[in-house]
């Protein structure tokens, strides 16, 4: 069935997951911080721009989201205009954001008491697996309202999970985040050593990607890492900012991260060449001190 949804938030991930909402023939309100962004958006899908959160959610079955950081999360829901304002009674706010476990419970519990419903749905695979709708989404809160949004989602995802109760989603996330922060680590240490041991790191990288080395980064990153090019994917502030947010979460549950702790000290020193921006493979620069190629 075609729901009345809304997506709150057309940056490089919402643009096209909205996107791919409309395309499967659902109503689609959108709202944006950035007026300009919401009306190229128009531009090239069916829809409707609201003026802010709370106008976008008012007849919303399904509400999503996909902005920056947990305080901006709690604007665009509990804010004076956020969505928790405009939302219908049983109404389903589904929050692609990646943000801290407590936040999510928060806001589930917040959306409980206006019965309404908070789902925390995180999502893997990039930029470039939001455009081709292959996104992975795993998520916490409620079994009946996961079941409900489950079918929606799936316009832009080739795998969506209930992974538990409120909160769970972010918490698979960060596990999410402390298995890429060691490949991308022991990728960049082997191309690196490639490199120096006078091996041919691509023929190396065609040998090795057969056995037991392979993984996704290897695939889609190993080649772009050996030109030293870095200008896409998933920038290192916001790894950064995930792993802020995994390593806080450790502290808490006790759980010990040293290599992840590691790592995330790399990404700073990538941050001291120049690369917020970069891409998260870009740690191998700081083994060879060299600048992306334009």
């Amino acid at each position: 069935m075609n729901e009345k949804v809304a997506f709150i938030g057309l940056g490089v991930m919402g643009y096209p997951l909205a996107g791919h909402l409309a395309k499967a023939g659902h109503q689609v309100t959108v709202f944006n911080r950035t007026l300009a962004r919401a009306e190229r958006w128009l531009a090239e899908f069916p829809g409707r721009i609201a003026v802010s959160p709370a106008e976008a959610a008012q007849e919303a079955a399904l509400v999503f989201a996909c902005v920056g950081r947990d305080d901006d999360v709690r604007q665009i829901t509990l804010g004076p205009a956020g969505a928790f304002q405009g939302m219908q009674a049983g109404a389903v706010l589904v929050d692609h954001t990646t943000t801290s476990a407590l936040l999510a419970r928060e806001l589930a519990a917040s959306a409980r008491e206006k019965n309404l419903v908070f789902l925390d749905a995180p999502v893997s695979g990039g930029q470039a697996g939001a455009e081709q709708g292959m996104l992975t989404v795993m998520v916490g809160g409620d079994e009946t309202a996961f079941e409900r949004a489950q079918p929606v989602i799936a316009a832009y995802a080739r795998s969506v999970e209930r992974m538990g109760p409120s909160g769970s989603g972010q918490l698979t996330k960060m596990v999410n985040q402390i298995c890429i922060a060691g490949l991308l680590q022991g990728l960049a240490e082997g191309l690196h050593f490639a490199k120096r041991a006078g091996l041919d790191p691509a023929a190396v990288v065609e040998v090795i990607s057969k056995g037991a080395a392979q993984s996704w980064q290897m695939d889609n990153r190993s080649a772009t890492m050996i030109e030293g090019r870095f200008d896409f994917g998933f920038a290192v502030e916001w790894m950064r900012k995930d792993l802020a947010i995994t390593l806080d979460e450790a502290r808490r549950n006790g759980a010990h991260l040293p290599v992840t702790a590691l790592v995330d000290q790399f990404y700073g020193e990538v941050q001291a060449l120049g690369g917020q921006r970069w891409d998260t493979s870009s740690l191998i620069a700081r083994l060879e001190a060299q600048l992306p190629k334009a």
